[in-house]
């Protein structure tokens, strides 16, 4: 065990990690205290502040300093108690370099300046969606992502980043006193979980219930799914815990059982995710989760990645890195692909002879 991990004796089983609402958001911790939590012995990419397990956070501070990329920014954020790296990814539209005034038929004419022109207001978005998240050194910036370790260095992979304009200091001052009641009514305080808790419905409930759907997925080797296909497969867990119930006792105010098993699908299937198991090829609201094992459209991009980049002069002899191949796959078929659910693909191509690893983290193919 390295130094900067928990003791697996103190550390909170990973099955009760649900049971702390802090683990289900992203916490608002100051810069200092994300780089000195200890990360978990059970999963990596896990950390705890104290006895609260956390792997995403929300940050505002400073940008002190930036590195641009292809697909990438690397902001350094200062919150005043230390400066973390942000790793933020470039979407679509930042990548886009359109000149609307030679593309025929963009530029209005002069009768037409009073009218509505879409392609002028499309330019009009793009360009204030590139100035809120192309920054410079000095302004405020706020993060919201899972926390990582590259390199032994601590990092911030965005999920969301923007610039946030604030020439009164009135956000940073409203968040600094939002973030010390967070600390006194939650992050300072221990997690306590009543013995009846630890022993009941929850625990056993994620764990089975992460089971089940693994099961599912294993047996009728299905290529995607909505939640409202699986849920029906958790129903069981509360019929029987109903049954158990004393037909007169008396309701307690709580949430519903069509409430519970919403939250527990959602936990399971993100428990799901965060393994790679699964993966949203698109956001929105009527979910469809792709099993990442039989994708073939996701094993077909990444083989085709390998094979092209292989052949080019900077990767012909060491192989493409994962870090590129995620990039690329991100680029090309989703950016919700985890590097999680790119390792087990690349670890299915590998085991069938598609590629073969040159290295540490490298592939390529012959």
């Amino acid at each position: 065990m390295s130094a900067d991990q928990m003791d697996p004796a103190e550390e909170l089983p990973s099955m009760l990690w649900g049971l702390d609402p802090i683990f289900s958001a992203f916490a608002r911790l100051h810069v200092r205290d994300i780089l000195l939590m200890t990360e978990s012995s059970q999963v990596p990419d896990i950390y705890f502040y104290k006895s609260h397990p956390i792997y995403k956070v929300d940050v505002l501070g400073t940008v002190v300093y930036k590195r641009e990329r292809e697909d990438f920014f690397n902001y350094g954020v200062d919150d005043s108690t230390g400066v973390i790296s942000c790793l933020c990814w470039k979407d679509d539209l930042l990548k886009e370099e359109v000149d609307y005034d030679k593309s025929g038929g963009t530029k209005p004419s002069d009768e037409d300046q009073g009218a509505f022109n879409p392609i002028a207001e499309l330019k009009k978005l793009k360009q204030a969606q590139q100035s809120r998240c192309h920054l410079e050194i000095g302004e405020l910036l706020r993060v919201r992502g899972p926390v990582k370790t590259s390199r032994q260095q601590r990092e911030i992979i965005a999920f969301t980043y923007y610039k946030v304009d604030d020439p009164a200091m009135a956000s940073q001052i409203d968040w600094m006193t939002n973030v010390l009641q967070l600390y006194r009514q939650f992050y300072d305080k221990p997690l306590h979980l009543e013995p009846n808790v630890t022993s009941d419905c929850p625990m056993s409930s994620l764990s089975k219930a992460t089971q089940i759907l693994k099961d599912f997925l294993q047996q009728k080797r299905v290529s995607k799914f909505t939640p409202y296909d699986v849920q029906d497969l958790l129903q069981p867990l509360f019929l029987n815990r109903t049954e158990t119930a004393s037909a007169d006792q008396e309701a307690v105010a709580g949430p519903s059982t069509c409430q519970q098993l919403g939250q527990l699908l959602k936990e399971t299937l993100q428990l799901l995710q965060d393994e790679g198991l699964v993966y949203c090829r698109l956001k929105s609201q009527d979910e469809v989760y792709f099993v990442t094992a039989h994708d073939k459209d996701l094993l077909m991009a990444v083989k085709d990645i390998i094979r092209e980049d292989s052949k080019r002069e900077k990767f012909r002899e060491k192989g493409c890195h994962v870090l590129h191949i995620l990039s690329a796959v991100r680029q090309r078929h989703s950016l919700n692909v985890s590097k999680a659910a790119l390792e087990l693909v690349l670890q299915s191509l590998e085991c069938n002879s598609d590629i073969v690893s040159t290295r540490d983290n490298h592939y390529t193919m012959f």
